[in-house]
């Protein structure tokens, strides 16, 4: 969650270095207090790597039972104990943890995918919305009744930059610098209690075995990314929503990539050092691939098929998925293409090497033209002046998406897994039936709660605005 960490935690963790500029030989040695110095680039932080969880952990509200940990509301996370986290706690009473307020809660683990259990209630009425990470949600407006309980499942992945060549030799993923402390690459878990009167008895968090669950991994840009600062959204961070217990969504999508830049930071590399038997790659590339100069065509069906192979020869199963449409209307209010050939070519990468396709660009058409010319806009980056605080100016952007335009494409993914019958469509949450994308949901009944921002900037002038 950039939000919070990604400011805070690079200057807590990234010590400003200066390097003296040695002057030419020929030159008198200058005095080492005359000497110029220029910043040099911030490093990469690097965390100690917690003790692996020994089977599931329990924490209850006031005093644990059985074994389970005690929460109050001192209980606060550091690098060697989990607790609340953010600056932000709820209060405890009576076995019961709530708060008027967002609260967030922490825990170090090293990488892998954790099983989390919650046993939701109190003494008065709860709507809870849990997010993980970088504002993944996992589980949304849980509700229930005074003095009521309700228990919900999820599973969760947690990462981090290092991995291992095939050789087994140290590597590590390239990060921006704006990635940097962000909650999506460390050596903790943190999930996001949200909601009206967000309430809980107790939860667990249990480690999973690699051959228990399926991990979807997603390959892409900054529609897909883990966007962590209101009101930004995409549609990867909102899938693992869809998804009950046995499937983990694993999103590796950055903001700015292209296919090229993907491999090149070492994102598909660290995907292939952890990747098993029986696992999903979503890729999906196209807004920084047509850039001026970026990925031609034919390098672009290269490097999608080379993902392809390369998957496949880890026994698990490649998805390419076409972009969606930008919001580009022409005059008769129907959608354009703004997208290049690029979508023709990905149908093409698929049809050739009988790849799994889920033809997005078709369905964000039918979408954002039931939606209209204005109505669309309820779905992207649209925001009037003084909508958040610092937003001193309007805000348009045609290409990224706000909660409600993330959520809908979310839902356009879950049709294309049914309509492939891919084996993961058995893990799909049944309450939820099929988008039709010509009656998206309405934008006057879509909410969610927003995450809470310590940023005092403008939120619409992030390192994602120039990244489209």
């Amino acid at each position: 969650m950039r939000s919070f960490t990604g400011p805070l935690l690079a200057l807590a963790l990234i010590l400003p270095v200066a390097r003296a500029q040695t002057a030419p030989s020929a030159a008198p040695p200058v005095p080492p207090a005359a000497a110029p110095a220029s910043p040099a680039a911030p490093q990469q932080p690097t965390f100690a790597v917690p003790p692996a969880l020994k089977g599931t952990v329990t924490f209850a509200c006031g005093q644990g039972k059985n074994g389970g940990r005690s929460l109050f509301a001192d209980t606060l996370y550091s690098e060697t104990s989990a607790g609340w986290d953010l600056k932000t706690a709820p209060k405890v009473d009576n076995g019961t943890c709530s708060s008027d307020k967002p609260f967030f809660f922490s825990i170090p683990v090293p990488e892998g995918n954790y099983r989390v259990k919650i046993l939701f209630g109190g003494p008065a009425e709860t709507v809870v919305t849990v997010r993980a990470e970088a504002r993944r949600l996992m589980l949304e407006k849980v509700a229930v009744k005074a003095n009521g309980t309700l228990e919900r499942i999820f599973d969760v992945n947690v990462r981090v930059p290092e991995f291992l060549n095939p050789d087994g030799t140290a590597n590590r993923v390239r990060l921006k610098q704006r990635e940097f402390g962000n909650l999506d690459w460390d050596n903790k878990l943190t999930l996001e209690f949200n909601g009206a009167n967000p309430s809980f008895h107790a939860f667990s968090i249990t480690p999973i075995e690699s051959h228990d669950d399926v991990v979807v991994y997603l390959a892409g840009d900054s529609t897909m990314v883990d966007q962590d600062s209101e009101p930004w959204a995409s549609w990867g961070q909102q899938l693992p929503r869809f998804f009950l217990p046995g499937v983990v969504i694993a999103n590796n999508a950055e903001s700015g990539e292209t296919s090229a830049s993907f491999q090149g930071e070492l994102r598909f590399a660290k995907i292939m050092s952890v990747i098993k038997t029986g696992d999903f790659f979503f890729m999906q590339f196209n807004h920084n691939d047509q850039k001026p100069g970026a990925v031609p065509l034919d390098k672009y069906k290269e490097i999608l098929t080379s993902f392809v192979t390369q998957v496949r020869a880890k026994n698990a199963i490649p998805v390419i998925v076409t972009a969606q449409h930008r919001r580009s209307f022409d005059a008769t209010g129907h959608i354009t293409n703004s997208l290049g050939d690029y979508p023709a070519a990905a149908r093409q990468v698929a049809a050739d090497t009988h790849t799994y396709l889920i033809d997005l660009t078709a369905m964000s058409e039918v979408l954002f033209n039931a939606m209209g010319d204005e109505g669309s806009k309820h779905a992207f980056m649209y925001f009037p002046a003084n909508t958040f605080p610092g937003q001193n100016n309007a805000y348009a952007d045609n290409t990224h998406f706000n909660g409600y335009g993330a959520y809908e494409l979310a839902r356009c993914i879950v049709n294309g897994i049914r309509e492939n019958k891919m084996y993961i469509a058995a893990h799909i949450d049944p309450t939820v039936p099929n988008l039709d994308p010509a009656k998206p949901d309405p934008f006057a009944t879509f909410s969610l709660p927003q995450t809470p921002s310590q940023r005092k900037e403008d939120p619409t002038q992030i390192p994602q605005a120039d990244l489209k």
